[in-house]
């Protein structure tokens, strides 16, 4: 038995739910009471299901899963957080890594720490020393930064010099290996090793945690260049999973129940300063999926403040035909459209962009009228809104070429979206804004010129068929995912294949979602994430990125003896598999919301309205689920 499954089989959910405030009551084999992660105190939507361990909120949340799921969301954790806690409660010692992680485990500490001395260095500097005078007035005057912010934050400065902080770290014992390795110098072609950020103000970047990752630089010499240089890919530096602020805004965010993403590091430290907490910034790339994740912890409500030139507010539109030429520059920023969307349908997030008023930045905005940047973020537009205003702002809407252009860009938009109440309302939207018919644009989505096909990783979750929700089903649903993932991990080169079956059968592809339990839902992203790449064999890229939270699981699956049979009859199990999976999870939420609908109905309440559209809902899945077994069985017979 792993670690994971030893805490599961001491730990008793609804113990665990019971001490955590939620008032259950049994009700044949399950036990309902109101959903502890928002607020209703009118319908209980919260179900626990003992004997599998899990749960899940029919209401606002429409999520679910197991215990280690319960703390995640409850506490604002990641996984190995939650995993460690548990851990401790159920008196279970964690397995050790193996040899290969303890070494990693070891060296990154091991950079950490030099990162944490060279905060130091970088601190005198900017305090202490002639050189970083400039610098420090710059902050103080022209950003208007106080003494007690620059220290919160961390801010130094790099002299100019090619090798203050290599002398400098060399003294406290590490070699040029180490720093190199943390990111901190650059190579010589003729050999040797030199500082990588000279006469630059100094920005400590900090993981969720508040663990040291690297560095942000900006320059104080107009004439350098680029303005802001960050630390490249390192052990412990991903800028596309690091948001930078977020070690000190992850309690304002759960606090406010939102989150607002701003382009700059100095941005972020003016918002602070300002109150504005809950303020985090990108690495000055586009905003990735992994990024949004962490931020889903905290909120579902996230803000996009971006300024208002080519390489901000305009960036949203990046990816629509119409404005790739005119905003395809290398250093920009790339939140596109259809990006955001997808991780906006795939995370179940509220994403809105806000419009800075022209030639300002956040901390000038806030500088002028500390109460204005509230306001900004207060009517805060939808994406496909935003968009559209945008677009037509800058166009004249009654030439009928323009409407024609306008409607191709925003229809693709409008037609991503999950919701069919949403995709009604903006279709009206563009209809009234353009003057326009709306039955002429129903009648162009759905002949005529249909908006192209984008590559899968950048493409919206079909929307054709609405999504299941989250597993909530029998105890046997367990052995049917660790099935599905050890028959993946074997023979990995199925799982593209499996997608186009599912997709040619009118189904979604296999998504964490499908999964009730977290160590399967981590576990099936990251073969996500090793599909997506091909810069190393996909069993090495999870062994490297897995933590030893996981590794446990992934050598487990790994034990189970090899797939036997030709590739059609293992792909056909696969797909069995899968269904059977959705069927479990189908099965477990319709008998649910009728049971509860049958309870109100005794007690004499009112019933809700979502438990019928619920139950409307899930009967249309069976039915295309059924449709695809169909489908399923041509291929097979063909």
């Amino acid at each position: 038995m792993s670690s994971i499954d030893e805490i599961k089989a001491r730990i008793d959910i609804v113990d665990l739910a019971s001490e955590a405030g939620v008032k259950l009551r049994r009700s044949g084999r399950t036990y309902t009471g109101f959903c502890p992660f928002h607020s209703n105190t009118r319908t209980p939507a919260f179900v626990i299901w003992p004997e599998s361990g899990t749960w899940r909120c029919f209401g606002e949340c429409n999520e679910g899963g197991d215990i280690f799921k319960f703390v995640m969301k409850r506490e604002g954790l990641d996984f190995k957080e939650a995993l460690n806690r548990l851990a401790e409660k159920a008196g279970v010692q964690l397995e050790q890594y193996s040899p290969q992680q303890q070494e990693q485990q070891e060296e990154n500490i091991r950079l950490r720490n030099l990162l944490e001395d060279t905060v130091t260095f970088y601190r005198n500097a900017l305090f202490n020393s002639p050189s970083g005078k400039p610098a420090l007035e710059y902050l103080i005057e022209k950003r208007k930064l106080t003494q007690s912010t620059l220290e919160a934050f961390g801010l130094g400065y790099a002299p100019q010099g090619w090798d203050n902080a290599l002398k400098y770290l060399t003294s406290k014992g590490y070699t040029e290996q180490d720093m190199n390795d943390a990111g901190l110098l650059s190579e010589r072609e003729s050999g040797g090793y030199y500082d990588r950020f000279r006469n630059r103000i100094m920005i400590p970047i900090r993981d969720e945690n508040g663990r040291m990752a690297g560095f942000g630089a900006r320059i104080l010499d107009p004439n350098d260049q680029p303005k802001f240089l960050n630390s490249p890919q390192t052990a412990v530096f991903d800028k596309g999973r690091l948001l930078y602020g977020l070690d000190r805004a992850r309690k304002p965010i759960r606090a406010v129940d939102q989150a607002v993403i701003v382009e700059g590091y100095l941005d972020v430290i003016a918002l602070h300063q300002a109150g504005y907490e809950n303020a985090v910034s990108p690495m000055g790339t586009a905003l990735t999926e992994d990024q949004m994740r962490l931020l889903k912890r905290f909120t579902r409500k996230i803000v996009l403040a971006l300024d208002p030139d080519a390489a901000g507010q305009k960036a949203v539109l990046r990816g629509l035909d119409a404005a790739r030429l005119a905003l395809d520059r290398g250093e920009e920023l790339a939140f596109d459209a259809r990006g955001l969307l997808r991780h906006e349908a795939r995370l179940q997030a509220d994403l809105r962009v806000a419009s800075l008023p022209e030639g300002l930045d956040p901390d000038e905005i806030v500088e002028r009228d500390r109460d204005e940047w509230g306001r900004i973020i207060q009517q805060a537009r939808p994406i496909v809104e935003h968009v559209l205003e945008t677009l037509i702002s800058e166009q004249n809407i009654n030439d009928p070429k323009v409407k024609t252009s306008i409607v191709a860009q925003v229809i693709p938009l409008i037609e991503d979206l999950p919701s069919p109440v949403e995709r009604d309302s903006y279709r009206q939207m563009l209809a009234r804004r353009l003057k326009v018919d709306e039955r002429t644009l129903i009648g162009r989505q759905a002949g005529g010129s249909q908006p192209r096909r984008f590559p899968r990783q950048a493409q919206a979750e079909p929307v054709k068929k609405e999504s299941a929700p989250a597993a909530v089903s029998a105890p046997g649903s367990r052995k049917t995912e660790a099935a599905i993932l050890a028959l993946l991990l074997r023979r990995f080169d199925l799982f593209s294949q499996l997608d186009r079956h599912l997709q040619e059968a009118g189904l979604k592809e296999l998504m964490p979602d499908d999964f009730e339990y977290t160590d399967y839902q981590l576990l099936l992203r990251l073969l996500r994430q090793a599909q997506e790449q091909d810069e190393a064999d996909a069993l090495q890229f999870l062994r490297a990125r897995a933590d030893e939270a996981l590794m446990g699981v992934l050598e487990s699956l790994l034990k189970e003896p090899p797939p036997k049979g030709t590739n059609d009859r293992l792909l056909d199990e696969l797909v069995r598999l899968v269904l059977q999976m959705r069927d479990q999870s189908l099965t477990a939420s319709v008998n649910q919301l009728r049971f509860m609908m049958e309870d109100a109905q005794q007690a004499g309440d009112a019933i809700d309205a979502t438990y019928q559209q619920l139950v409307l809902q899930h009967a249309k899945l069976r039915h295309n689920m059924d449709k695809a077994r169909r489908k399923l069985s041509e291929y097979r017979r063909e």
